[in-house]
Order: C-alpha cells, then structure tokens, then sequence
C-alpha cells in the first residue's frame, strides 16, 4: 500500500486494501477505531473483507468500536 508497511491480514482483496487505504486505514489496530457500518459504506469493501479482518482483531485482543460496550452514565 503505497510504500507503507501495512499490517492488514493476507486474504483481504484488492478493492478492499484500496478502500481501506482511501480512508486512512493502514494498519489493523487503526481499525479498532473504526465502526463496522462505516466500512461497509466504502466502495469496494464487503462482508467477506469485515470477516477477515473482524477475524484479525480478535486474534490481537481488539475489536471494532461498534462491538464495544456502550459506556453507561453514571448515576448520581
């Protein structure tokens, strides 16, 4: 990806390294920040590539941001 060293796992397509670079996303961990919806909006990024990489972050201990927890308020 563009000279960078990239970190995405191996079985991601084409389409999908490209949208994902579009947006900003170079690296796996980068990605824990990402909501899961959002990414299914890019051109050229489907449910097969949100299972690979969905797949990779629970291998690295992370998750997308929409698979966490909503913080609850406190109640006084």
């Amino acid at each position: 990806m563009n000279g960078s060293k990239s970190n995405l796992p191996e079985g991601l397509g084409k389409p999908a390294e490209r949208a994902l670079a579009a947006a900003g996303y170079s690296q796996l961990e980068d990605l824990a920040q990402a909501r899961k919806e959002d990414l299914l909006k890019l051109h050229g990024f489907g449910p097969k590539a949100l299972r690979i990489l969905d797949a990779a972050l629970i291998e690295k201990g992370l998750a997308f941001d929409s698979d966490l927890p909503t913080p609850r308020k406190e109640q006084d």
